[in-house]
């Protein structure tokens, strides 16, 4: 027999679709979740989802709702006479008259939803937005309101409500985390600290990473100071150690540990990349307000428009930050929304600075197919109230507040539950975090009630022992 001897190049022919089997098959078994089982031991969706990620605009120290979501005729009509029901005691009890809103409300879109021109650029998307104009808190004071709308618990040693949806989906990208918070300008996180992106009693690998989008490095300790070569051997060491450790101890934490490292790792050359958007077209920047001569609004566009790249990346929950304002009415570094005084000053500089960014984000994530699998949420921890404090200020309202939701599978154009005729209480479909929280999980597949950790001798959720899914927000 005479053996035949390929050619080379039609033995590369002949295996071509033989390498691309290979490597298909490394991709499919390599699958990108980042968490660990779940305490029904399984990492996923219940069911269908409606939407993969969650882009949170935290308007840290209380947006005014009866500025803004929930405008108020009869402030107007009344400004200047005392309030007609007893007020509750507020933050600093020096309360003042009924207070007309320094801003002009209309109806907007097809919808119809009114709206004040506080937010003119996000009030031209309304016929996208489900606003709750009936929500409530437990609290009245930053930082029990911070903990208690990141967590469900007005204090710490909670998961955040990104921590939660890490460790019920895990990431899509195992090169990043599953829960990012994004700061820019010298955003400082809100009263409470970073225990609000705690993962509490969860797995450590479900604790935000906290990037800085226009520094450099933009993850401290991201640029390595030695070799790859040495990193790999300096991590499998630790890693052989770990992995020891983990079988003698059986400890869920030490696991997370070994997870951390290696995210830690893949980070280093993620990250830069993730936040370098020289590739992003002149028009992207200019829509986002990349180019505005309003420096917080340039560095809080920078954020939106990262925030954009993380879900297009598989990352599942994003927290964007505010930044404080300077000048007349400005509130504090950790709470820049909170204004005690000199409302129309504070509250138009806070809204010129995430107004035209989040409406880009919206519309970009639109034109791009994004949005319907992006829940957007906007919220601070409470409202404000209708009467005065100091004059021209309002102080903390959680009986009765707004917020909006889009994309996701949220029916846009939508308003539900409200408000009294002032805007202080909550009268018609009163909600609460645990409903927000319960929509949320819902629309990402998840079962709120099933969601669950055993800790201290019980099963803990993001929802407690409460909450109920706002079906009729739902597309």
């Amino acid at each position: 027999m005479t053996r035949r001897i390929l050619s080379r190049r039609e033995m590369l022919r002949r295996c071509s679709i033989g390498f691309g089997s290979f490597a298909l098959t490394g991709l499919l078994a390599d699958k990108a979740f980042g968490a660990l089982a779940a305490a029904n031991g399984a990492v996923g969706p219940h069911f269908k989802p409606r939407a993969k990620n969650v882009i949170f605009c935290y308007m840290s120290g209380g947006v005014s709702h009866v500025d803004s979501f929930d405008p108020k005729p009869q402030l107007a009509k009344r400004h200047g006479q005392p309030m007609p029901v007893p007020v509750k005691p507020t933050m600093f009890n020096n309360n003042g008259n009924i207070m007309a809103s320094p801003w002009e409300a209309r109806a907007r879109g097809q919808s119809g939803i009114v709206m004040t021109d506080l937010f003119p650029r996000i009030a031209e998307l309304a016929d996208e937005l489900a606003v709750v104009r009936s929500m409530t808190s437990k609290v009245n004071e930053h930082a029990q309101g911070n903990y208690f709308f990141h967590t469900g618990f007005p204090f710490m040693g909670h998961p955040s409500a990104g921590a939660w949806v890490s460790y019920g989906l895990g990431s899509e990208n195992k090169d990043l985390p599953g829960f990012v918070v994004l700061q820019s300008g010298g955003a400082a996180p809100p009263h409470g600290g970073v225990g609000l992106y705690s993962s509490g009693y969860l797995p450590g690998q479900h604790e935000a990473s906290i990037l800085k989008v226009d520094s450099d490095p933009v993850l401290a300790n991201i640029k390595p100071r030695e070799s790859d070569s040495l990193q790999r051997q300096r991590l499998k060491f630790i890693n052989q150690l770990d992995q020891s450790f983990a079988k003698s101890a059986g400890e869920a934490q030490v696991e997370a540990a070994i997870r951390n490292y290696e995210t830690a790792y893949r980070m280093q050359a993620a990250v830069p990349e993730l936040c370098d958007i020289r590739g992003e077209s002149e028009e992207t920047k200019k829509l986002y307000g990349l180019d505005a001569t309003h420096p917080q609004q340039a560095a809080y566009a920078r954020q939106c428009l990262v925030a954009r790249r993380l879900v297009e990346r598989g990352v599942r929950f994003v927290e964007l930050s505010c930044l404080t304002e300077n000048g007349i009415g400005a509130g504090n570094a950790p709470n820049p929304w909170d204004q005690h005084g000199q409302l129309k000053q504070g509250h138009g500089a806070m809204a010129a600075q995430v107004d035209k960014p989040i409406a880009a984000l919206i519309t970009d994530l639109k034109a791009r197919g994004l949005l319907h699998e992006t829940l957007i949420i906007f919220s601070g921890e409470f409202g404000r109230t209708p009467f005065s404090q100091g004059g021209d200020g309002r102080d903390h309202n959680p009986y009765g507040f707004s917020l909006w939701l889009a994309g996701g599978g949220i029916k846009g154009g939508t308003v539900y539950g409200a408000t009294d005729e002032l805007g202080y209480y909550a009268t018609e479909n009163i909600c609460t975090v645990y409903d927000l929280y319960a929509t949320m999980l819902h629309l990402l597949g998840i079962d709120h009630e099933r969601l669950t950790y055993r800790f201290g001798g019980r099963d803990f959720r993001l929802t407690d022992v409460h909450g109920h899914v706002l079906k009729d927000l739902l597309a």
